[in-house]
């Protein structure tokens, strides 16, 4: 067969690549080797948000005699959470399956190999004008003795685990680490993440950052900082600490020390594709690869680790493929930790501004200024931060920790996409009692 486009990888990069293209006239085929939805929807963003759901429901009842509600007697059912998270993935595939009928894109199930002039799978070569290459990333797993024993877990495996560990021990303090250690110590599993650096999350603002790690602590997370893992035996968990060896017993333990492109077996080095083993498949601003035709997306080219940064990458290549010029910015992409408080950020830090030789001001204030946030979460801390550059007052950042921050990032992303100004951004109407009015009243801190 010959195609115009076709996509590797059904993830958010494929799906919505092979949706768009489609739907400018392209004859499209996608093909996927497993499910579906790639890494997103099977073993990391929907399944690991609907258990942190369940596991913020389950801690807001325990914890709801403030509000008047009083739970009486509560258990918590994992396995019940788990078919819950099982019957999401379920319609949110058939959903992709049915889009990709409608716009009559070609799926093929199968492990695609890249030829020159097209793509092999299933024992068949077809020819491609275009190709997009989005094959995700996996779990990074470090050379640890002991690291293949069957309690130790990747971010993939602690998804299948529909049992409660007597208690759970997290080596890696980053965005996967900090998310899973709140599920399960919402619900009660005693945990405890080791983190080698001196802080964790350390892309985040360091305030922003110190601020989830206290509030994780409330909920029963015990963080060691600056502990390097030197070995498993057994249920034992060995680490550094200051020079001194220390031994922990770990019922199961999450490794969540980061990701790798998946850039083998796909015929990259046959076809003379630049790219690095760790560091991904290279692209530019639009895309395109050092080979005419060629493009690539998402996790595999190790620029951002966000579905939604894949899925704008995406619509990028076929932008261009179909004649609009149009470019990914990176500075304006938000993120989001998925934890409870919720951390929302986009833009640049202050550290980040200066390096690049800004000249900056920030603004901070805490959550507890406002009304509705103090009302809906009692007892939390949490703090909205802005960095703008100082002679011309346009935004460069918002880090936000606290409640539900990442349905209000957009806006700040929005305002950071149109280049808007203090003075600007103050004639904005934000509705109250809101928790949005927040970043209205923070520029009150900058003046």
């Amino acid at each position: 067969m010959k195609y115009d486009f076709a996509v590797i990888g059904a993830g958010p990069a494929g799906y919505v690549a092979a949706k768009k293209a489609a739907s400018a006239g392209l004859k499209v085929v996608m093909v996927e080797k497993k499910k579906l939805g790639g890494v997103c929807l099977n073993e990391g963003c929907v399944p690991s948000k609907t258990l942190l759901q369940a596991a913020k429901t389950y801690h807001h009842a325990k914890h709801g005699s403030i509000f008047g509600v009083e739970a009486g007697s509560l258990s918590f059912d994992f396995g019940k959470a788990h078919a819950h998270k099982n019957s999401v993935m379920d319609r949110m595939r058939d959903g992709i399956a049915g889009l990709m009928k409608k716009h009559k894109v070609e799926v093929i199930e199968g492990e695609a190999t890249l030829v020159k002039g097209g793509f092999s799978v299933n024992g068949e070569t077809h020819e491609a004008e275009n190709i997009l290459l989005c094959t995700g990333s996996s779990p990074t797993i470090p050379p640890i003795p002991g690291i293949e024993a069957e309690h130790i877990v990747d971010s993939t495996g602690i998804l299948n685990n529909e049992t409660l560990p007597e208690n759970l021990v997290i080596v890696g303090g980053g965005v996967i680490g900090c998310e899973f250690a709140c599920v399960y110590a919402s619900v009660g599993v005693p945990v405890t993440v080791l983190e080698a650096m001196p802080e964790i999350c350390p892309n985040l603002d360091s305030e922003i950052a110190a601020i989830l790690r206290k509030e994780l602590e409330k909920k029963g997370v015990t963080f060691v900082l600056g502990a390097k893992v030197e070995s498993f035996e057994g249920k034992s968990v060995r680490y550094n600490l200051e020079g001194e060896s220390k031994d922990m017993n770990a019922d199961l333990v999450l490794i969540a020390t980061g990701r790798r492109p998946n850039v083998s077996d796909l015929g990259l080095e046959d076809i003379g594709l630049d790219f690095d083993p760790r560091g991904g498949v290279k692209v530019d601003q639009r895309g395109a690869t050092n080979l005419p035709g060629v493009w690539a997306a998402g996790d595999v080219t190790g620029q951002a680790w966000l579905a939604h940064a894949a899925s704008r990458m995406a619509e990028v290549v076929v932008h261009n493929i179909t004649g609009q010029k149009d470019i990914m910015r990176h500075d304006t992409m938000p993120a989001v930790v998925y934890t409870s408080p919720e951390v929302a950020v986009v833009g640049l830090t202050k550290e980040e501004a200066t390096e690049r030789g800004l000249k900056v001001k920030t603004g901070k204030i805490p959550m507890a200024i406002n009304a509705r946030y103090i009302a809906e979460n009692p007892g939390e801390e949490g703090m909205c931060k802005v960095v703008l550059d100082a002679d011309t007052n346009r935004l460069l950042g918002v880090h936000m920790v606290g409640g539900a921050c990442s349905e209000m990032i957009f806006g700040a992303t929005a305002m950071l996409e149109t280049e808007l100004r203090e003075e600007e951004i103050a004639e904005i109407v934000f509705p109250h009692p809101t928790t949005s009015e927040i970043m209205k009243d923070v520029f009150m801190a900058v003046r």
